[in-house]
């Protein structure tokens, strides 16, 4: 298969069940709801080290917020309920609750239900207030600004982890244009997110390593400075790859934001040093969840 002179690999991103939740953070301003959201969605990559995967899904008019603020949407996905529980209490309590202005909801009303504001009333030293409105129980927490409004709980359901593919080109800038014009189409796409740095990951891993102590190490299959020390799957045109991975709440959410961003990395074409988009995947063994490029791009 072939785009706009850029090969399309016949190969799979293979990717694994997680659990996820959303969270809405809003503020006096967008300003603020961001400066929280990245702060609670801070090294938050992958949960190999990080414990948990979590990204900004999107912005949100006031209009769409519980409290008719400025907000914003995050995503956050680990490998289990109890996992994730643990993360989204602890990084709440720590980016949200202590951001001027901020108040944190549930974005997600339906699943298995986790704390949210349940123990971080604590804080509140006994001068907490509840108030239950609609059938959902908030807290109002005294802080030094005014209050601290928080959503008793939020619930987390089945979601997807690894989605992914490689954007494979002549040169490293010409690697990164093409993602980041990737990353801008895939975040139209509600329900996922991309949590590595703006969206890219440049150090992507195989399973395993000569070093015991690890349990994965550099690809260097797709490492361009190792075209003569290793078993390598570039052409010697290509010297730099760079890979984008997608966390979904389903894997039909995964197969839309891979399209789009295979999509726009393509349309800069080969005359711009885009070669080959490819994926990474482990023979099948990683995960249940199998992305087959040329099917989704057919």
């Amino acid at each position: 298969m072939n785009i706009n002179g850029v090969q399309i690999d016949a190969t799979f991103a293979e990717a694994f069940p997680m659990r996820a939740t959303r969270v809405i953070i809003t503020a006096q301003n967008l300003k603020w709801a961001y400066h929280a959201a990245q702060a609670m969605t801070g090294f938050a990559t992958s949960v190999i080290a990080c414990g948990c995967e979590a990204g900004i899904e999107r912005e949100l008019d006031p209009s769409e917020t519980p409290d008719g603020r400025p907000g914003i949407s995050a995503l956050i996905f680990a490998m289990g309920g109890k996992t994730l529980a643990k993360q989204v209490e602890t990084r709440a309590g720590q980016c949200v609750l202590t951001s001027p202005t901020s108040a944190l909801f549930a974005g997600i009303h339906e699943g298995d239900k986790i704390p949210l504001g349940k123990n971080l009333r604590f804080f509140g030293d006994g001068f907490q207030i509840s108030k239950r409105i609609n059938g959902k129980r908030y807290w109002r927490v005294p802080v030094m600004d005014g209050e601290f409004l928080c959503e008793d709980t939020t619930c987390t359901v089945k979601a997807v982890g690894g989605g992914n593919f490689l954007i494979l080109a002549e040169s490293q800038p010409q690697a990164l244009a093409a993602c980041e014009a990737a990353i801008e189409a895939m975040k139209k796409i509600p329900n996922v997110i991309m949590p590595f740095p703006g969206g890219v990951v440049r150090s992507g891993s195989k399973v395993g390593s000569k070093y015991k102590a690890l349990s994965a190490s550099t690809n260097d299959a797709f490492c361009p400075t190792l075209k003569g020390q290793s078993r390598t799957d570039l052409s010697p045109e290509i010297e730099s790859v760079m890979e984008i991975v997608i966390d979904g709440l389903t894997d039909d959410d995964i197969k839309k934001a891979m399209r789009v961003g295979i999509e726009a990395a393509c349309s800069l074409g080969a005359e711009n040093g885009i070669r080959r988009i490819s994926a990474g995947n482990y023979g099948g063994k990683l995960g249940p969840f199998l992305f087959h490029l040329q099917e989704i791009m057919a």
